[in-house]
């Protein structure tokens, strides 16, 4: 497949350096709404194809997997860039070759232009970025957190949002990003304890009047998220249709923000009534 009409760009860094962090922004400043990271096609904040490298089991994986060697990894972009027919798409790569060997993978025509993380970057802010990446396992995807959460629950860390004046008269740019640590990192799995699930849930219970207490909790996560099951005393009088889809909501709405988990299922049943005095 070829796509001769398209100009690719290419933003160059050694990895760890902070090119993530800044693609939006070198996108912005050229025009380009189409990003390529790590195995993602990236449209403005939306991610539209392809699933993060990073999600591999193996540094080696990782890199063929970010090369789109694979048809199954290649076809999905393939097919994207077709169906959007971008006028540019920046590269990101750690090097000249990684960049142009992802263009060629791809059937896009040769780089035309380059920048360099040095160009849009000090060498503090540089060794700044290599230090979290070495010492917390952390990497920047420039794309919201929600865009993320299918493909990495349980290991989103902090959302970010960049907001940066151009200059006067010129547009600003908003840039969503996640902070995530790829699936293999030697920092270890990231996991939360079920404990901190039935904590939210039951400090939430305390906050609805129309919740006397939660009996019982269950959850069971896998690669794609977290399922959770809760049974619940509601109070007499209240209307309990209403009372569990507002819990349901919160409840959800909170595990989420507070533990950037992907909560796939998520159900309440009222167990029981409880009348004030029938103690």
């Amino acid at each position: 497949m070829s796509f001769e009409k398209v100009k690719v760009y290419a933003f160059v860094g050694p990895s760890g350096t902070g090119k993530s962090y800044r693609a939006q922004m070198v996108a912005s400043e050229k025009g380009i709404h189409f990003i390529i990271d790590d195995g993602l096609l990236i449209k403005d904040n939306e991610i539209i194809a392809g699933e993060s490298a990073k999600k591999a089991p193996t540094k080696i994986e990782t890199v063929k997997h970010a090369l789109f060697y694979e048809d199954a990894e290649k076809k999905p972009i393939e097919k994207a860039i077709k169906k959007y027919k971008p006028a540019k798409i920046l590269i990101l790569g750690t090097s000249d070759g990684m960049v142009q060997k992802i263009a060629a993978n791809l059937g896009l025509p040769e780089v035309s232009d380059t920048t360099y993380i040095n160009q849009v970057a000090t060498e503090e802010e540089m060794q700044t970025a290599r230090h979290i990446r070495v010492t917390e396992g952390k990497h920047v995807i420039p794309v919201p957190t929600f865009e993320l959460k299918k493909d990495f629950s349980g290991y989103l860390l902090d959302p970010l949002q960049i907001f940066k004046s151009k200059g006067i008269g010129q547009k600003p740019y908003i840039s969503e990003k996640t902070i995530m640590r790829p699936t293999f990192s030697y920092l270890g799995k990231f996991t939360i304890s079920d404990t901190v699930f039935r904590q939210i849930i039951e400090f939430l219970a305390t906050k609805m009047p129309e919740i006397y207490k939660v009996v019982r909790t269950r959850v069971s996560s896998s690669e794609i998220g977290t399922s959770i099951y809760m049974e619940v005393v509601v109070m007499y009088g209240c209307n309990i249709q209403e009372t569990l889809k507002e819990f349901k909501e919160k409840a959800r709405r909170e595990i989420e923000n507070l533990t950037a988990m992907n909560v796939i299922s998520l159900d309440v049943v009222a167990k029981n009534i409880y009348v004030p005095g029938s103690d």
